[in-house]
């Protein structure tokens, strides 16, 4: 039987073209039956971002019911890397062109969560009433504020801020950091493109997170960057862990 045997999960999910770009590249994937939920945000235009991206979330739509975190980890690094050589090998037939996605993947197995990415898509954790940034951005004003060479002031308007360091499909393997952890009950996770954080702060998404079901929020989320003027597609999920057993978690704690 698949599904997760010690919490339940409310799901939401928006993506919006923007208020500039003519189409979305932008691409996600929810199956709570797998654990995992995935958001990709393509690069290269027609023909090539929404190919990368797309690719991504079809072969992760086959990663399957898992046997363990770690089979579920490495059946989903198993179809990333394969999407990578699909992605690299689109790129050659359109004459070399840099052809990727970003990603952010949320797996969970019975109690046990993982982070994955590559790029500057994130995932946020909204846990009592404190959100924190799973993901670090891999870019290069990333770079610059962990070195001190420059401030978070300075950051928000760096004329290169949005030059990311990695992503699927451009380089010859898939190249993404994983943070873990344990789900507690009322979790919620944020996964979401750059189109969104471009234009809410942390602060802004605490607000819209803290109260209404998983789609409201997802709606709420798209809707103030869209009055924002949403430079960029957009794409946010959100999931919100709620205990199958209450009794056996508080007993538990």
């Amino acid at each position: 039987m698949s599904g997760n045997s010690v919490f339940s999960f409310e799901v939401g999910h928006a993506t919006n073209t923007g208020c500039v770009r003519d189409h979305n590249e932008d691409s996600y994937l929810t199956r709570p039956d797998f654990g995992l939920w995935v958001v990709a945000d393509g690069m290269g235009g027609h023909a090539a971002g929404d190919f990368a991206s797309q690719t991504i979330s079809e072969l992760a739509e086959t990663v399957g019911v898992a046997s363990s975190a770690q089979d579920l980890q490495a059946r989903f690094m198993e179809r990333l890397t394969r999407a990578n050589e699909i992605i690299r090998d689109h790129a050659v037939s359109l004459g070399g062109a840099t052809v990727g996605a970003t990603l952010v993947a949320l797996l969970v197995f019975e109690e046990a969560y993982a982070c994955i990415w590559s790029g500057d898509s994130r995932i946020y954790l909204f846990r009592d009433g404190v959100l924190t940034q799973q993901t670090t951005d891999h870019t290069e004003v990333q770079v610059l504020l962990e070195a001190g060479t420059i401030t978070p002031d300075e950051a928000t308007d760096w004329p290169r801020k949005n030059v990311i360091t990695r992503a699927i499909g451009v380089t010859d393997e898939p190249n993404c950091d994983i943070v873990s952890g344990v789900l507690q009950a009322g979790d919620v996770f944020l996964l979401c493109s750059d189109g969104l954080t471009e234009h809410l702060t942390d602060a802004d998404i605490s607000r819209i997170l803290i109260a209404g079901p998983a789609q409201g929020i997802c709606d709420a989320l798209i809707r103030e960057t869209l009055a924002r003027g949403a430079k960029d597609n957009t794409t946010a999920i959100v999931v919100r862990c709620q205990p199958k057993h209450p009794e056996a978690v508080t007993d538990g704690q």
